[in-house]
């Protein structure tokens, strides 16, 4: 029996609840784990089940299908303890693992971990096709087994496994998309590392690393957070300073038709349509751009952020990898030049904007802790952006979060990142109250709304605060 006591996990508290589900169901397990890569994916399920597997590989990126049969051979082998194997192909190799699997104890529970699989399927490698059969033919017959299929190239994951119209069709029990970690478990992780930053400080590292656990594995608990992004990512030979190449290139074919699709949106603060990112991206048809887009979103890599009552087909693409996006603003023109660029880029104006432009970001991606601290959790809700052009009856305006709630209530928030308490002055007063009335006139909206501040440390009161209706601080982000 697994001792659950010992797992030395951060969040992730749904998804062992689901794995929990599956080792206690009385049928076979067929189990998807798939997410960005450098997410953790292979850390849980290494965790959960510390290390104890009936079988485990793990796929060789870039190699073809001799070397990915060799790998499987030596850890069958090294499982088993018989004489070495030598697999001509991979119906073979799936029939060694299944005279292997048929002699333990069908009493107790047997796990099989494939992870990084997308690699395992070389070209005309006919690898699943052989794993269908092994499924279809044995594996799901057998209810002790828990075959768990692991990969970061989610669009792969998702095509040849979650949704296969072939012969693993609806054939997975449970799928586990695993998302990077929110403020909370960034907060969580860095104290499991004795790593004791204030929250302005710990926002700062998620507007550069999101909550993806490999690169917070880096940094070093007796730097400060500028003196460990020098380190990291501006100095010679830095731990991620060459990250963006290998992390594009493994998780996608033609990585360079991607990176320019990215590059594209990383300019554009609030997105693009799909026609401006076939402009300027140079292509004469859609077909590719589509099979990108969906890859990347797939992938975590960008959202597409639906206009207030627009039709999808007007949504924008919005970047929302914060790696890359930090990326293409600070590394890509700037490494090698300054070993000290972010310490020395304290003051620096370019980046205050690109804080408060990422800090709205990271209010997106927390809109479940906002509308907890609104008292709204339990309130149907939908999240969208809007904005109008203006003209002789309308001043322009644009609302970058509002939260459209199934009880005629619209809360329009504004977002502010700054060092100390924000003041509302008479000029943003009156910007407030148009912003107000052209989202009415616009939309013909008539239920009611709220205006929400979401600020760093709250507003100072004066003579204008009493507009804002709720505020939101920087500590409310961090509520699970």
């Amino acid at each position: 029996m697994l001792n659950h006591m010992n797992r030395k996990i951060i969040g992730r508290k749904k998804e062992c609840e689901r794995l929990d589900e599956c080792m206690n169901a009385d049928q076979a397990q067929l189990v998807i784990v798939y997410g960005r890569r450098r997410v953790g994916k292979t850390y849980l399920i290494n965790e959960y089940f510390e290390n104890r597997f009936a079988f485990k590989i793990t796929g060789s990126y870039g190699q073809p299908k001799e070397v990915q049969l060799k790998i499987f051979d030596t850890s069958l082998s090294r499982q088993n303890g018989v004489n070495k194997l030598n697999s001509k192909d991979w119906f073979e190799a799936f029939n060694s693992l299944r005279d292997y699997l048929e002699t333990l104890d069908t009493n107790e529970k047997q796990v099989i971990f494939f992870d990084e699989m997308p690699w395992l399927d070389t070209q005309k490698s006919s690898f699943l096709a052989a794993f269908e059969w092994l499924w279809n033919d044995w594996a799901s017959t057998r209810r002790n087994l828990i075959f768990i299929v692991c990969g970061s190239a989610t669009s792969w994951m998702d095509e040849k496994i979650a949704n296969n119209k072939g012969g693993l069709f609806n054939r997975q029990t449970c799928k586990l998309f695993i998302k990077p970690f929110s403020l909370n478990e960034v907060e969580e992780y860095l104290q499991s590392k004795n790593i004791e930053w204030s929250r302005y400080d710990i926002v700062q590292c998620y507007m550069i690393m999101g909550g993806i656990p490999y690169y917070l594995s880096l940094l070093n608990s007796k730097l400060s957070l500028s003196q460990n992004i020098d380190a990291l990512f501006f100095t010679d030979r830095g731990e991620l300073s060459d990250e963006f190449e290998h992390l594009y290139r493994t998780l996608f074919t033609n990585s360079a038709s991607y990176i320019k699709v990215v590059e594209s949106l990383s300019k554009k603060k609030g997105g693009l349509t799909r026609d401006e990112l076939l402009k300027s991206t140079g292509r004469q048809t859609g077909g590719e751009l589509s099979v990108i887009l969906k890859n990347l979103e797939l992938s975590g890599f960008i959202r597409i952020s639906n206009f207030f009552n627009k039709k999808k087909k007007n949504a924008l693409y919005q970047l929302c990898d914060y790696y890359t996006s930090f990326y293409f603003k600070f590394i890509k023109d700037n490494y090698g030049k300054d070993e000290h660029y972010w310490s020395n880029a304290v003051d620096n104006p370019a980046k205050r904007t690109w804080e408060g432009l990422v800090f709205e970001q990271i209010c997106r991606d927390h809109v479940t802790s906002i509308k907890k601290k609104l008292g709204i959790s339990g309130v149907l809700s939908e999240e969208s952006s809007w904005y109008v052009r203006g003209d002789t009856e309308i001043q322009g305006a644009q609302i970058d979060l509002l939260i459209s709630r199934r009880d005629h209530v619209t809360n329009l928030c504004e977002i502010k990142f700054s060092t100390g308490e924000y003041s509302i002055d008479k000029d943003y007063d009156l910007k407030l109250r148009n912003k107000v009335e052209a989202f009415r006139r616009d939309t013909n909206y008539k239920g009611t709304i709220q205006l929400v501040m979401i600020t760093t440390f709250g507003l100072k009161k004066n003579q204008y605060s009493s507009l804002i209706q709720n505020q939101i601080v920087l500590d409310d982000l961090f509520i699970s």
